[in-house]
């Protein structure tokens, strides 16, 4: 015999915890262990007025950008879709479950305005720099590799000199 149709009911309380759904191997945990905003607000406080409506948390701001950079997310709307949508994301930013996402444009905003007026992003590298020399990531020697690709265009300005080529001929 069938059974009955289940309707489902919703519950009045759930019991719910990011941190048990975020896996201890995630990327995002590993991050944010050197990732530290502590003197942010001091930092950004020159750049905020003492009147009107509060801000939206500029660390808020600063965990979901780097969420873009990590994961390669470079549309901003992308980006507020996927810390909506995205448990870890929403650990990361230390967001709960009904936290409201902040607008798009709020990274413009701040991106192009007061984070590039103040070196923030700057800053932030430099300390994060810092903690992983002070956890032995890294050890401070100047290095760098550049691994763009870049595809040939030959019909653009030939770097020899033109009286040259009928010698090689």
């Amino acid at each position: 015999m069938m059974g009955p149709r289940q309707e489902s009911q919703a519950a009045l309380f759930y019991e719910f915890s990011l941190e048990d759904h975020v896996p201890q191997n995630h990327l995002v945990r590993s991050i944010d262990r050197f990732v530290d905003l502590t003197d942010l607000r001091t930092h950004l406080a020159d750049f905020y007025s003492h009147t009107g409506r509060p801000s939206i948390d500029p660390e808020l701001l600063i965990r979901m950008l780097l969420i873009g950079y990590c994961f390669g997310i470079r549309s901003e709307r992308r980006l507020c879709e996927e810390v909506h949508l995205n448990l870890a994301c929403r650990w990361f930013c230390r967001l709960d479950l009904t936290d409201r996402i902040p607008d798009h444009s709020s990274f413009s905003k701040n991106r192009h305005g007061r984070f590039r007026e103040s070196d923030l992003l700057r800053h932030v590298f430099e300390t994060t720099v810092a903690r992983c020399m002070k956890e032995g990531l890294v050890g401070g020697q100047g290095f760098a590799v550049d691994a763009s690709l870049i595809s040939a265009d030959v019909r653009k300005q030939n770097s020899s000199n033109p009286e040259d080529w009928a010698a090689r001929e």
